[in-house]
């Protein structure tokens, strides 16, 4: 079936389920102990779900006693395995593979409350209402093909609305009863998993003492990536004036390559590659060990501000008010450039190497680490 087809086809059905349906909820509930039952939904990439985390707390916050699924992505599930104020997590990729399996065994959890804070259409909203729950929150709620079956139909918000996504996320959640919180994002780190990481580095010859710059060359699309080569001369410079330091790059098993190309330009035994060595429920406690991350818009930054860690966020075609650093900004730096492409393609980008990213020099991030190392822990 095509895919203009069957969103049509799912629009007609749920208009007839919405037309037929028989709940009768009540506003009084909100906040109340006969929300017993909560779906969140949060599914999309690592920085998005953390940015979610802030808004899940919320929600554990006016409703103690309720139990919470979250749905994630199952790439990310072990990462998320240990979230505060999390009961059950629950698998999906966003997409129309399972969705039917899945809108059924929701079903099964009887939840009295859905809130979408991260999760893409057409499959987002109807599955949260297939689940068969009386509040189905989400927002932007302007431009969802499925906003007829939202409890927040009006007023109508578009992301242009929030100053941030983890405002958008609480806000979200504010709408479903959730009580005030900070917008600090929660990602535990534990004992086991930093002793491991230090054996890591101790295998490959980094002791306890030393102190680590990480360095994330990939992101999730080439448009935020900064050039690798400029990657590779600030990592030289870095180790030049300090020998005592060392240099971990860090990704993804896709960026192995990547990172094995910047680390022969670097050609140096105290630069390491983590990406595909460590599984990726140990990179908060590598994030937690350094002293510093050098990085563009990817979930890379946002561990890595999650877990207090002291970033250099280099950002052009997004913009970092939006999807940056939000709190303890003392302890980080953004770099922001401007987009130098009408129209930015922005996912599409065709330049290997973006000319907005390659704006950013080498001395003005090196400068920047200078300055944070240079800061008491």
């Amino acid at each position: 079936m095509g895919v203009h087809l069957r969103e049509h086809a799912l629009k007609l059905a749920m208009r007839l389920a919405k037309r037929l349906d028989r709940r009768q909820p009540d506003p009084g509930e909100l906040g109340s102990t006969a929300i017993r039952q909560i779906l969140v939904i949060s599914c999309t990439a690592i920085g998005d779900t953390l940015m979610s985390t802030p808004a899940i707390r919320s929600l554990r916050l006016a409703y103690p006693q309720a139990r919470l699924t979250l749905l994630v992505h199952p790439a990310y599930r072990e990462l998320f395995a240990r979230l505060p104020g999390v009961d059950q997590l629950m698998g999906y990729r966003g997409n129309w593979k399972g969705f039917a399996r899945l809108a059924w065994t929701l079903r099964q959890l009887h939840p009295d409350l859905a809130v979408i804070l991260h999760g893409n259409e057409p499959q987002a909203t109807p599955l949260a209402y297939l689940s068969g729950a009386r509040w189905v929150f989400k927002l932007p709620n302007a431009g969802n093909p499925f906003r007829f079956l939202l409890s927040n139909r009006e007023p109508q918000l578009r992301w242009e609305d929030f100053r941030h996504g983890i405002e958008q996320r609480l806000a979200t959640a504010a709408l479903a009863g959730g009580a005030a919180t900070g917008w600090e994002m929660d990602m535990p780190v534990g004992c086991d998993a930093r002793q491991q990481v230090r054996d890591w580095l101790a295998e490959r010859g980094i002791a306890n003492h030393q102190r680590v710059v990480g360095l994330q060359a990939g992101a999730s699309t080439i448009s935020r990536r900064w050039p690798a080569s400029r990657l590779a001369e600030l990592a030289r410079r870095l180790l030049a004036a300090d020998p005592e330091l060392a240099i971990v790059l860090t990704g993804s098993p896709a960026e192995f390559g990547l990172n094995q190309c910047i680390a022969a330009e670097i050609a140096s035994p105290r630069a390491v590659v983590s990406a595909g060595a460590l599984p990726l429920p140990l990179w908060p406690a590598l994030l937690a060990r350094m002293q510093l991350l050098v990085t563009p818009d990817t979930g890379a930054l946002h561990l890595a501000v999650a877990v207090n860690t002291p970033v250099v966020a280099l950002f052009a075609v997004s913009d970092w008010q939006r999807s940056g650093p939000a709190t303890a900004l003392e302890r980080h730096t953004v770099i922001q450039k401007w987009r130098t492409c009408t129209p930015c393609l922005s996912k599409r980008c065709p330049y290997p190497e973006p000319p907005c990213m390659d704006l950013i020099s080498v001395d003005e991030v090196e400068a920047a680490c200078r300055q944070r190392l240079e800061q008491p822990a």
